[in-house]
């Protein structure tokens, strides 16, 4: 049976050099207008009844992170909705994975995807709630909605809790986290949430980048731009997605930021907190002590002992989301990181880091706050 690769579809990226030789030979596409390139995410029909597919994605070493590919291992899903890992392998800058189907049709991905659909269902579901409004802030530059979540009530006493994830659209496990945030702060029964709620206000947008994210893109917009890195000189032309919810955060003001990512070479799951900001002071010191100590109690899956290099005092790139809301308004302001490969404090040889893992990070997120929430202001 002749096999068929596809990836015409949300999220889908991968070219196909040769598609009969052995092992077939790949490619990752480009980031639109971008030098950018590490999500993969393609289907091969008909190879079931070959005893084993070897694959090798050829510019593996050119990649974004390139050291992201050690310890790394595909994931696959016959039906999008399990995902485990397969045996892959790093060589001569070449991503090699080997597999034998059980079905006739496969999907291959870097991570677990979070669709465009299921996005949609996410915030579809919900604004039913009788807490929680859905607010477009604008368009993306390819037409699609910029949408914000407000749970609770938001009025002037109450605590303004901020929360985004994907501006790096690849880095799915971010949108997983914030699911499993609202699953837990939505339910009526769930006493942490509750009690949040009688303090606090949130504003949550799931999908910083719903553009990078259908096109299948590791890290940038549509026009190739890492919204990451443009939060002290967005524009309408070049990231709406930030420039709308800056404005937005400027009606409401914010009293804690969480931004949640994804890295590709760190196995482990970490914050990133904000020393290097002019305007870190010890009473900000206090509350990232406070969180992270609860966080640990939360979640055994984060830990403290890796993760980036501290900023010197004054020395914070301020185009970075979380270092920019924290000066702009003096306020506990973190990055969320979780890993592609696995935790390696906890593994999990047939799953490694995943989706549930990621939505019960973003659970645990919520006693966290709730540790600090008195003393954010």
């Amino acid at each position: 049976m002749t096999i068929h690769i596809n990836s015409q579809f949300d999220s889908g990226n991968i070219e196909v050099i040769d598609a009969h030789s052995n092992p077939i030979e790949l490619a990752i596409r480009h980031d639109n207008q971008s030098d950018f390139y590490q999500w993969f995410h393609f289907s091969i029909a008909g190879a079931r009844d070959r005893d084993e597919l070897e694959l090798n994605i050829t510019n593996a070493g050119g990649a974004a992170f390139p050291e992201g590919w050690q310890h790394f291992q595909v994931v696959a899903s016959y039906d999008r909705e399990e995902w485990f890992r397969v045996p892959t392998r790093y060589e001569n800058s070449c991503l090699i994975f080997n597999h034998a189907p059980e079905h006739d049709l496969v999907w291959y991905s870097y991570f677990t995807p979070y669709s465009w659909e299921r996005h949609q269902d996410l915030i579809g579901w919900a604004q039913t709630s009788d807490i929680c409004t859905l607010t477009t802030l604008g368009d993306s530059l390819d037409g699609r909605p910029l949408s914000l979540l407000t749970i609770g009530d938001d009025t002037p006493q109450k605590r303004k809790i901020w929360l985004t994830a994907r501006q790096h659209p690849g880095e799915t496990m971010a949108e997983f986290a914030i699911e499993g945030l609202l699953q837990k702060l939505l339910d009526p029964s769930d006493a942490c949430g509750r009690k949040l709620l009688e303090d606090a206000v949130f504003f949550i947008i799931p999908n910083m980048n719903p553009d990078g994210s259908v096109r299948g893109h590791l890290r940038t917009n549509a026009a190739g731009i890492n919204l990451n890195r443009e939060w002290l000189n967005a524009t309408m032309e070049r990231s709406p997605e930030v420039l709308l919810t800056q404005q937005k955060m400027h009606e409401t003001g914010v009293d804690l930021f969480i931004d949640c990512h994804g890295d590709e070479a760190i196995p482990y799951v970490f914050l990133v907190d904000n020393q290097g900001i002019p305007a870190y002071s010890p009473r900000l010191a206090k509350l990232e002590a406070g969180f992270k100590q609860q966080l640990l109690i939360s979640n055994p899956d984060y830990q403290t002992e890796y993760g980036y290099d501290t900023d010197l005092p004054g020395q914070a790139n301020l185009t970075l989301a979380s270092a920019s809301v924290g000066e702009t308004y003096d306020c506990l302001s973190l990055t969320l990181e979780m890993p592609f490969i696995d935790n390696f404090n906890l593994p999990d040889e047939m799953e490694g880091w995943s989706a549930q893992r990621s939505s019960d990070m973003g659970a645990a997120l919520l006693p966290a706050m709730l540790a600090v929430i008195k003393d954010l202001r």
